[in-house]
């Protein structure tokens, strides 16, 4: 018989909140940036090159011995890759779209889980992933506004202006939801810190390369934008420090379905920090997302 899940300590519980609300302002910080002349995969780069090099660096201060198999070497490029489009699309979104949601659009990343593990290995989704996945889109349709009825533009008209940004941000979750399935199948036996430094390096070679296409380096052009540049890069860098050194600690498995709270944080401080709001049913849609999402991962398997 399993055992059953121990409860969260309050302190576990607390430290995934820290890391959502984290990864939240990480995003209101990346507009911020890109409000003032930083663009995408600027920031990617300087995001995941840090990240990468602090991840590495408790890996040598922790002495842990790496090993890669012959499909790890396979496979961890390609996983690489793919979060470093994913990176390159959220961010793409979070500079077309109000910031929370952005995030929401991002946050139907479970049901295309649930579609490449069918389509790759043939994994029937579960009954619970099919009742969520009507929920969660009809959630995302309220959140987007998608009739125009919230905003008075119509649906051509709110179409017209959050077309590339939901575009991106569901390129983002397509992206993300085929890595996360390459892992689990694929490295899911690699320790944790060593498959996120490798990833995070090779998301920033794409970003990097991305750079080099488009002529060089776009920085800010005023210190709010390195402001912007900095915070995000301190936020995404602590979150993941926090995710792998003190989690492991608090009996915390993973990515707990609590900070899938994430857009709530972002949507209180897009409001406060860059004055973006949206109708309250938008607030109600964005909640029916989350709250679903989260029941999915707060599910007994």
């Amino acid at each position: 018989m399993t055992p059953p899940a121990r409860a969260l300590s309050a302190t576990a519980f607390a430290t995934l909140l820290l890391i959502a609300l984290m990864m939240g302002a990480n995003h209101v910080a990346a507009r911020i940036a890109f409000n003032h002349g930083a663009d995408v995969a600027t920031a990617v780069v300087f995001r995941s090159a840090v990240t990468a090099l602090v991840i590495v660096a408790i890996l040598a201060a922790q002495g842990v011995r790496v090993a890669f198999t012959a499909r790890h070497k396979r496979m961890l490029p390609l996983i690489g890759l793919l979060i470093g489009v994913q990176s390159l699309c959220l961010y793409s979104a979070v500079a077309r779209l109000p910031v929370a949601l952005a995030l929401l659009a991002f946050n139907t990343y479970p049901i295309w889980t649930a579609l490449w593990s069918w389509v790759v290995y043939r994994q029937r989704p579960e009954r619970a992933m099919l009742i969520a996945m009507p929920v969660i889109l009809a959630g995302l349709a309220l959140a987007l506004d998608v009739l125009g009825a919230a905003s008075g533009l119509g649906a051509a008209g709110q179409w017209g202006r959050i077309g590339a940004g939901v575009a991106f941000a569901l390129a983002a979750a397509g992206t993300f939801g085929l890595a996360l399935v390459l892992t689990q199948h694929e490295a899911g036996d690699l320790d944790g810190r060593v498959r996120t430094a490798t990833t995070m390096a090779m998301a920033g070679l794409v970003a990097l390369a991305m750079v080099g296409a488009q002529g060089g380096f776009h920085l800010p052009t005023a210190p709010a934008g390195w402001g912007g540049l900095a915070a995000l890069t301190f936020l995404y860098g602590t979150a993941f420090t926090i995710m792998f050194t003190v989690l492991p600690r608090l009996g915390v498995v993973g990515n707990s379905a609590i900070m899938n709270v994430e857009p709530v944080f972002a949507l209180v401080l897009a409001w406060a920090v860059l004055g973006q709001a949206i109708a309250p049913i938008q607030i109600v849609g964005a909640l029916v997302v989350v709250g679903a999402v989260m029941t999915l991962g707060l599910r007994k398997r």
